[in-house]
């Protein structure tokens, strides 16, 4: 029986390589920063009369913004577009995510769509929505044993 020595580098090459394959295909793709999406914030809100939406686009005008409400969900689509700058000397370096987006955010109530409020100030969407007649009145009684 011959003896091979073992070389522990070029195993552990691989395996560095193997791990850096795995984690470069579960990380979002950024291959043009103008082209990459951003995906507003969102918090919402359920009280026994409405169900109260905020989202957080800054930068936008709200004229750039596409609110489109059904009894079970609401879509909210825009785009953020980038300023155009022109710069001699120097270098300029911006975190800035512009592109467009499109939320579609399931409800956990059915809603009146027809009487939907809509304030938009300092970058932030409020969307109050008004449950529907029978989710107000939707109280159901158990019995136990």
């Amino acid at each position: 029986m011959a003896l091979i020595r073992w070389q522990p580098l070029p195993e552990i090459d691989s395996l560095q390589r193997e791990m850096n394959r795995m984690f470069d295909s579960l990380a979002p793709k950024q291959t043009d920063r103008l082209t990459s999406d951003f995906m507003p914030a969102a918090e919402i809100e359920e009280t026994p009369e409405a169900i109260n939406l905020k989202l957080e686009v800054p930068g936008m005008d709200a004229k750039d913004i596409d609110i489109q409400v059904s009894a079970e969900a609401v879509s909210i689509s825009g785009e953020r577009k980038e300023e155009n700058k022109t710069e001699e000397k120097g270098m300029t370096r911006s975190e800035f995510r512009y592109g467009s987006f499109r939320r579609v955010i399931p409800l956990p109530a059915r809603v009146q769509n027809t009487d939907v409020n809509a304030e938009y100030k300092n970058g932030m969407l409020n969307l109050t929505l008004p449950k529907a007649e029978e989710e107000k009145n939707k109280v159901v009684k158990v019995n136990v044993g």
